[in-house]
């Protein structure tokens, strides 16, 4: 297993940007090195407050890219809820074209839509699955953990200031005028209501929340929406609250729905809840 700690210059971003990449390159079979060949590739998002060091810390990521022969790639998306700010920041663009870019041109990777993935938790749930749906044609997968689908807290927010420095100011200059939030494209459901009504490819969702996280109830309204509108989804509910546990768990069942990815979940629990679409 390959740990590389790259730095490169973002002109989305116009400045130099730290990224942890995972490569099982001297992965050994029966026979010796395993043959050089294009790998799937997840790109995996942290949360807010988070860097690119959060998912190596907090869990077993090493051991399921060598596993599943995966190569991981972490970038550090700040606070930027993962899209375009107004101040001329493009996280979403370089997270979905620029990093995409890059990575393929550094390491051996497949450029097919369908060995490409994107996950995150929280913060880097919300933009996994906004960036899946507003570049469908870059990922063909995309896990979403506990995402933090603030929409509609975000219009409804107060200047007032609290300990996790998130108010209407912050949610100004990442989402830009609030007004306009719903129905722009950084709300999943316009973008999600685009590729039906347009009928483009989607990508294979999947959505995870445990049933004791606040953040719940708003990945239930996504959730029904989804199903609304007919767009396939695999909706997931189970024991947990905003935590690590829940995350290492859930990411391992996004992974093993993927063709290809063999790999079990780290407990079965008999209580978590199914919801599919058709």
């Amino acid at each position: 297993m390959a740990w590389l700690q790259v730095s490169f210059f973002s002109t989305s971003l116009m400045r130099s940007v730290p990224l942890n990449i995972l490569i099982p390159a001297d992965s050994m079979g029966p026979d010796g090195p395993q043959p050089k060949k294009p790998y799937k590739s997840l790109y995996l998002l942290h949360g807010y407050m988070g860097n690119c060091t959060d998912w190596i810390l907090n869990t077993d990521i090493s051991g399921i890219s060598q596993q599943l022969n995966l190569c991981v790639i972490m970038p550090s998306g700040e606070n930027s809820f993962y899209v375009d700010h107004p101040s001329g920041m493009k996280y979403g663009e370089y997270v979905s074209r620029e990093l995409v870019d890059f990575t393929r041109r550094l390491l051996p990777l497949s450029d097919k839509r369908e060995d490409t993935i994107i996950a995150g938790l929280s913060m880097g749930g919300y933009g996994a699955i906004r960036n899946s749906l507003k570049y469908p044609d870059v990922f063909g997968y995309t896990i979403a953990l506990s995402s933090a689908l603030i929409l509609n807290a975000a219009i409804s927010s107060t200047y007032e200031n609290n300990p996790m420095g998130i108010n209407r100011g912050y949610y100004e200059a990442v989402f830009g005028d609030l007004d306009k939030l719903k129905g722009s494209d950084m709300d999943p459901e316009r973008l999600a209501e685009k590729i039906i009504i347009e009928n483009t490819t989607p990508t294979d969702l999947y959505i995870a929340c445990g049933y004791n996280d606040a953040l719940v109830f708003s990945n239930r309204e996504l959730h029904s929406y989804l199903d609304k509108i007919g767009y396939p989804h695999k909706y997931e509910e189970g024991p947990g609250t905003h935590e690590w546990p829940f995350w290492k768990t859930y990411l391992r069942r996004g992974l093993g729905r993927i063709p290809g990815l063999d790999i079990a979940p780290e407990f079965v629990n008999p209580f978590w809840i199914d919801a599919e679409s058709k």
